[in-house]
């Protein structure tokens, strides 16, 4: 029985030991607790890479979710992952604290995306993860290997082919790293989805789930009008899909909240839709 009031990185560190993935400001602000969580869509028959911060994700939302940290990539021991190769060589690194969640997040990346651009890269990992020792130039520099530009302006970097695009540079230097040097990064060779996880998708799909805590039962409907009167019955719940405003409420304000409902399952609660109409071109944001 799972308690509804406790979080992933609390489960991660406290009851498996994976003290890879860091608590930080523990409200969803640095990102030094980013993992990577993938589900198996149903409807759609793919798979879902999402980076989230653990310090806010509760244990009952991760049901037929596939959760990996920064030990399940790679380590010293075994052998690194080519983002943690590359974070480390090209000196991305330095007090360390920020770093399992920024791998986390360029990894998570470039399993929904192996052939980024530098504004997914920026605009994907450094909107969620905070680093106070880099200046987070020597990171994009690393990461940079991973992306379809080249390392300077349209004719390259000036520093190995000695022009920078309309001049020549006056004066040369020399690079931090060589990625030549760096190992090869080879998608296919990433780590599966669970058969298992996706066995039990197909089978259960949609299922209503109640977990019962001492102070919290969380509800997890697994429709619209089941949403609707689970709502009807229990008018003081609240409503869950991040977890941004009510977990840091319990952490830091004490609150309690006896109901909590998750429409997790639910697409027209987790999904914003725009019909083509005049300037209007249809999308969705998944929740």
């Amino acid at each position: 029985q799972v308690d509804p009031e406790m979080t992933l990185l609390t489960y991660l560190r406290r009851k498996l030991g994976l003290t890879g993935t860091k608590l930080g400001c523990a409200e969803g602000g640095c990102g030094a607790c980013t993992v990577m969580l993938s589900r198996y869509q149903t409807d759609t028959n793919q798979l879902q890479h999402h980076a989230v911060n653990a310090c806010l994700a509760p244990l009952c939302s991760l049901h037929l979710v596939a959760v990996t940290t920064v030990e399940g990539i790679g380590s010293v021991a075994r052998k690194l992952h080519p983002v943690q190769e590359r974070i480390a060589l090209s000196h991305g690194s330095q007090c360390g604290f920020c770093t399992p969640g920024i791998v986390m997040s360029m990894y998570a990346l470039l399993r929904n995306n192996p052939t980024p651009t530098m504004g997914d890269s920026q605009c994907f990992f450094l909107s969620g993860n905070l680093c106070r020792c880099t200046g987070y130039r020597p990171i994009l520099e690393g990461y940079r290997t991973f992306t379809v530009v080249s390392g300077g302006r349209q004719n390259g970097c000036c520093l190995t082919n000695g022009s920078a695009a309309e001049r020549t540079c006056p004066q040369g230097a020399t690079p931090l790293f060589n990625a030549a040097e760096f190992k090869p990064f080879d998608p296919t060779q990433e780590v599966i989805f669970p058969p298992e996880l996706m066995a039990l998708s197909k089978s259960q799909k949609r299922k209503s789930l109640r977990f019962r805590g001492d102070r919290t039962t969380w509800l997890q409907p697994a429709c619209l009008d089941e949403f609707l009167r689970l709502k009807w019955e229990h008018p003081e719940a609240r409503v869950v899909v991040g977890n941004t405003e009510v977990g840091i409420e319990v952490k830091f304000k004490n609150m309690v909240y006896p109901v909590i409902l998750a429409p997790t399952f639910i697409p027209e609660l987790t999904a914003v839709t725009h019909t083509d109409d005049g300037e209007f071109r249809t999308f969705t944001i998944d929740g």
